[in-house]
């Protein structure tokens, strides 16, 4: 089985072995341990463990569950990080990771656009604690050294962004940022680490959801950080005390599903390429938001940092939010619903979903119009899913 040692080990590899172990009866896979609590021979064994002298499980809202701490491991290892903690939602490991960095009166630095519950988070909920944050869009990277303080604990950012998946450089803005102190929190969930390692370019901390491409068929809700042991300890008392444990049985499925990661995504890779390239060339459509495309603002910046361009892209069709809305009511294989990254293909429109809670001026300025639409490629065949999108908007 793969450990924390084999830095040279594959990525499909690790996605396989990396984390298990075999059980007592020699499951080829680490077994679904669904308990609350695990018993001990002794005080002593029972003292060690809560104490730290010794490694076991205990308690499963404390995460020391087999099925828990196995696809930590594997999760760690994928991302090139010391340590993993998985959570109940993507939300909630963004939110204990703010927690346990920032306090009353300090500040974040926010890139480009993000997820609507992520900008609510930090729009809305945060300032309730006094801890506020300097919106820049994509394209004011160029301001980052100005907008840090010295009450700055974090810069954060998604990318490729939603929705316009814009494109930040990671190396760039973690030099700006370890120049004055301030941790790096990059969210990677639509790239995936098949696609991207924000460890590696720079950045501290790395979140997911792992609902969308790590966990990659629509069954279940997760979220992991990834970092430095240093960097993870502080954020574990945040989730045990707010009880934000992923459940073991959530924690199995994720495994399972990370063990084909890497053939899913490079598939919706091909996928997202063929389906762009045809909406780039289609009369009903203003502007396609992919960054393979070469005309592709962030092209050049995602060529460097990325293996894959992923499997999301954005469109503005030619037409109001009512004929928008008629165009993507026709689709067949592409499914009306919120979420991504899964084997099936997916459509939205930012302004009655994931951004539906932005105010229309902050649409506005972000460039998410009321013709915006979001495709999440899934495993279909390329062609069918070209052929759906030809009927739709013909």
């Amino acid at each position: 089985m793969a450990t924390e040692a084999d830095t040279q080990t594959g990525l499909s590899t690790l996605c396989v072995h990396g984390g298990e172990q075999l059980d007592a009866n020699g499951g080829i896979h680490t077994p679904l341990y669904n308990h609350s609590t695990f018993g001990f021979p002794s005080t002593e064994a029972l003292l060690d463990v809560v104490e730290g002298r010794a490694d076991g499980n205990l308690y499963t809202r404390y995460g020391l569950n087999p099925t828990i701490k196995s696809v930590e491991r594997k999760l760690a290892l994928l991302e090139g990080g010391e340590a993993a903690l998985v959570f109940s939602s993507g939300m909630a490991a963004e939110a204990a990771t703010i927690l346990a960095n920032c306090r009353n009166g300090d500040h974040i630095v926010c890139i480009g656009d993000v997820y609507g519950g992520t900008y609510e988070l930090l729009e809305s909920n945060l300032p309730n604690l006094d801890i506020n944050t300097t919106f820049l869009l994509g394209s004011e990277i160029g301001r980052l050294d100005d907008a840090i303080t010295d009450r700055t604990r974090i810069v954060f950012f998604e990318t490729p962004t939603n929705p316009n998946m814009e494109v930040i450089d990671i190396a760039g803005a973690a030099r700006v940022a370890k120049a004055r102190g301030v941790l790096v929190v990059v969210d990677n969930t639509f790239a995936s680490p098949v696609n991207q390692s924000p460890l590696k370019l720079g950045a501290d901390i790395v979140v997911h959801s792992t609902t969308k491409y790590l966990g990659g068929h629509s069954d279940l809700t997760g979220g992991v950080v990834i970092a430095a042991k240093s960097l993870i300890d502080p954020i574990w008392p945040w989730r045990k005390n707010l009880g934000q444990m992923m459940a073991p049985e959530v924690a199995f499925l994720l495994a399972r599903s990370l063990r084909t990661l890497v053939v899913r995504v490079r598939q919706q890779n091909a996928n997202a390429q063929a389906v762009a390239e045809f909406l780039a060339g289609h009369p009903k459509v203003k502007k396609v938001n992919y960054p393979g495309l070469p005309n592709f603002a962030g092209h050049n910046v995602a060529a460097a940092q990325m293996a894959g361009f992923g499997g999301i892209l954005s469109f503005v069709y030619d037409g109001d939010a009512q004929a928008t809305a008629a165009a993507v009511d026709k689709l067949r294989y592409f499914t009306i619903a919120a979420s991504l990254g899964g084997v099936e293909s997916l459509v939205t429109q930012p302004i009655t979903t994931t951004h539906h809670g932005m105010t229309p001026e902050e649409r506005a300025r972000r460039g998410i119009v009321d013709g915006m639409v979001r495709l999440s490629c899934g495993l279909e065949d390329a062609e069918d899913l070209i052929a759906d999108l030809k009927q739709a908007l013909s």
